[in-house]
């Protein structure tokens, strides 16, 4: 049986005596943007990491798109899971889905996670959603590096998002072999005309 489909919030208003799990297995692992009382390793089972999502904001524009990570379906992921307590949970999730949620290629899921310590909890995290426009899970090795190397947006070079979460995986021990090809194999920096690269 398939996942569900549909754009529509996985949460019904939170509870704020029960504390909110949030998974985080790309830019919110280095730039979470809201407040948590723990951070733990953790995986989740079913989905993996992917650069399989065409950024028209963050990392690109609709002209010139870049490529972001999104869950896709199948084996599993090691991120990071936030534990936030229950009075900011209703707050967090609104930024989450500000974030997240901007052009709906992702959609907002429920699943449990097993933390590095062992327990299991409940976690909401986002997938990409293969049948939106930004979907971008058949490129080519090359066709992703093309992306990575040139989209720039609002939250600044595609590159750097790259490099920022593959230096973050590195530090938790977790080898992300896709990510490291397109970071090894991404064009040195050109300096601007006139400027001495300073």
């Amino acid at each position: 049986m398939g996942e569900p489909r549909g754009a529509g919030p996985a949460l019904d208003a939170p509870d704020p005596a029960v504390d909110l799990w949030v998974f985080g297995y790309g830019s919110l692992m280095w730039r979470p943007g809201f407040a948590f009382v723990e951070r733990l390793p953790a995986r989740l089972a079913g989905w993996h990491r992917a650069l399989c999502v065409y950024s028209h904001l963050y990392r690109g524009t609709e002209e010139a798109p870049g490529l972001v990570l999104g869950l896709d379906r199948g084996g599993s992921c090691r991120g990071v899971a936030f534990r936030v307590a229950g009075a900011k949970a209703a707050a967090t999730i609104a930024y989450l889905r500000e974030r997240e949620l901007v052009t709906y290629v992702y959609r907002e899921l429920v699943r449990p996670v097993v933390l590095a310590d062992g327990r299991r909890v409940p976690a909401v995290f986002y997938a990409a959603d293969r049948g939106h426009a930004q979907y971008a899970g058949a490129l080519s090795r090359a066709e992703r590096l093309a992306l990575v190397a040139r989209g720039v947006g609002v939250s600044g070079p595609n590159r750097d998002y790259v490099l920022n979460t593959l230096a973050h995986l590195d530090g938790m021990g977790v080898r992300d072999i896709e990510l490291g090809w397109i970071a090894a194999h991404l064009p040195p920096l050109t300096p601007l005309p006139g400027g001495d690269g300073g």
